[in-house]
């Protein structure tokens, strides 16, 4: 693949001006100014529309792949974990899967910059097949969580390294529109997903869900390799010695120990045991150690800490830790609420299709307000007031309710979503030089990534603490109570084989811990509300060079 640097005694880029610049001097090496003289200008130059269709659609497609896995595996988790026989591993099938891939994202903007996006992005692709195939194979509970364990590691690099490919090639003016209609091929997979999964696991079986998304991954892989060809900058170090090895390996320890010990307390093991005891505290001291080596240690830091200072910046990673909290929980639970009510996963999957279609709309939308007014803050108000309101129109639902407040409801949570992300993703790009837009917008998936695990595990262990005391204050009394609370919080489809008193008290317990669910994700909601008021508005240039 082509290499190159812009040399500062040249013009600076226009918009008609070829992908990769004057070739001839990028292929001749550093310039004498090494790599400082010219960090903070592009390496590309804009491109016409039909070359940069041609290359964003081939990095959508691993997108769209990596969206579908995700809504799959939310309509089909209590499937999979009736036949492995613990209804505890729906938390660890989602959880596996966004624990690597919080820990892999915030990696990828600098290895990438080192390596190329084309790399990376082959890489991921060969990642997240190999892990659905683990998947659709797996005959163990260990097994399906190593699958989903490997997959997060190559969907984390599709979604995040797709989205620093359209920030190398897209004017920040521009950039909400682009973005927006990636999120559209997003929200069109997060769509499909549950209807897919559910109609598979209801026609076939859940295996095959992961088994069909193999040959299209390896067609996502050979179009990369193909179309994707962004230049690295050149330096006289050495790639490898320019990776910050201590840094990431103390980043995703830490990372790991965290998740691992939030998600086993209180649902696989109680708060006080040992695992929960030890790994959480050494986390924190492991993300101390991080910030040291970033800070004080590290060349090329992985994350450089003085960025994530800046008022916007630190803005934008906090409301998306937040608000992804809140929607991923919902994003699990409401599935689980639908077929509390009686819904099959197919029926379950489609109440899902309004929250994809709210997201693509308000991310195209906001994208296009800020492509006309130059402008991102008050469409990120308006964005996260949305949510909101749509996570407290949610805390209202019932065993009674009908079947169209929830589309409704997880519509317009999915409106403020899609403008969330969009408006927090040009706000976070515009406030730092254009040599820093990959590392700080993986500091921002980082924090999407680690908020949804949070947010999924935080939502499990109200869930499964709620559920078990409210199951034994109200079926305690029963002579054979053990068995029957043990079946019910093994297998879900063992509610309807329970005598019709006993099985509406426990579809009373079930909707009294979601409901604990549905009002803790409205508290997050809040938070990421309050969180975003502290972002400024920057300008949105009109061309890559940022001149105008």
């Amino acid at each position: 693949m082509a290499s190159g640097v812009l040399d500062t005694t040249h013009p600076p880029p226009s918009e008609t001006s070829p992908l990769l610049g004057d070739s001839s001097r990028a292929e001749d090496g550093p310039s004498d100014e090494g790599e400082s003289g010219n960090a903070g200008l592009p390496l590309v130059e804009e491109v016409a529309f039909g070359k940069l269709l041609t290359i964003l659609m081939s990095t959508w497609l691993g997108v769209f792949f990596a969206a579908l896995d995700g809504t799959i595996v939310a309509t089909i988790s209590a499937p999979i974990s009736s036949s492995f026989n613990s209804l505890s591993l729906i938390s660890w099938l989602a959880t596996a899967y966004l624990i690597s891939s919080s820990a892999c994202q915030p990696i990828s903007g600098k290895l990438t910059d080192i390596f190329s996006r084309r790399t990376g992005l082959v890489v991921s692709n060969i990642l997240f097949g190999v892990g659905n195939l683990i998947c659709g194979l797996a005959t163990r509970e260990w097994v399906m969580i190593v699958g989903r364990t490997i997959a997060g590691m190559g969907g984390g690099g599709l979604t995040a390294i797709s989205t620093f490919i359209t920030s190398d090639l897209v004017p920040l003016r521009k950039r909400g529109i682009w973005q927006g209609v990636g999120n559209i091929c997003f929200g069109v997979g997060s769509g499909l997903g549950g209807i897919f999964g559910g109609y598979v696991n209801d026609n076939w079986g859940w295996r095959w869900a992961f088994l069909i998304q193999v040959p299209f991954i390896v067609v996502s892989a050979i179009l990369v390799w193909i179309y994707v060809d962004i230049p690295v900058r050149v330096t006289d170090t050495s790639r490898w010695k320019r990776i910050d090895f201590l840094g990431a390996g103390t980043l995703v320890c830490a990372l790991v120990l965290f998740l691992l010990g939030l998600n086993s307390g209180g649902n696989q093991v109680p708060w006080t045991h040992p695992l929960v005891l030890t790994t959480i505290p050494l986390s924190v001291v492991l993300l101390a150690a991080f910030i040291y080596i970033e800070d004080k240690v590290a060349p090329e830091p992985i994350i450089p800490v003085r960025l994530l200072m800046d008022r916007t910046v630190l803005s934008c990673c906090l409301t998306n830790w937040f608000i992804t909290m809140a929607v991923f929980a919902l994003f699990i639970y409401i599935p689980l609420f639908l077929q509390v009510q009686g819904y099959s996963a197919t029926l379950a999957g489609t109440r899902l299709v309004s929250q994809a279609l709210g997201t693509s709309i308000g991310s195209l939308g906001s994208g296009y307000l800020m492509r006309m007014t130059g402008r991102y803050l008050y469409f990120n108000y308006g964005s996260v007031t949305f949510i909101a309101i749509g996570t407290a129109l949610i805390c209202t639902l019932n065993l009674a309710t009908p079947a169209m407040p929830p589309f409704l409801y997880l519509f317009i949570s999915g409106l403020g979503y899609g403008g969330m992300l969009t408006a927090t993703l040009v706000a976070i790009i515009a406030a730092v030089d254009h040599e820093h837009q990959a590392v700080v917008t993986s500091a921002s998936y980082a924090f999407r990534s680690t908020g949804s695990s949070i947010g999924i595990s935080v939502a499990s262990a109200v869930f499964q603490n709620l559920l078990r005391s409210g199951l034994w204050s109200r079926l305690g009394h029963l002579g054979d109570a053990e068995k029957i609370i043990r079946k019910i919080t093994e297998r879900f489809e063992e509610i309807s084989h329970l005598p019709p008193g006993i099985a509406a008290i426990v579809r009373d317990c079930y909707m009294g811990a979601l409901r604990a669910v549905f009002l803790t994700t409205l508290g997050l909601a809040a938070l990421g509300v309050l969180a975003s008021l502290a972002m400024k508005e920057h300008k949105l240039h009109m061309n890559l060079a940022r001149k105008d």
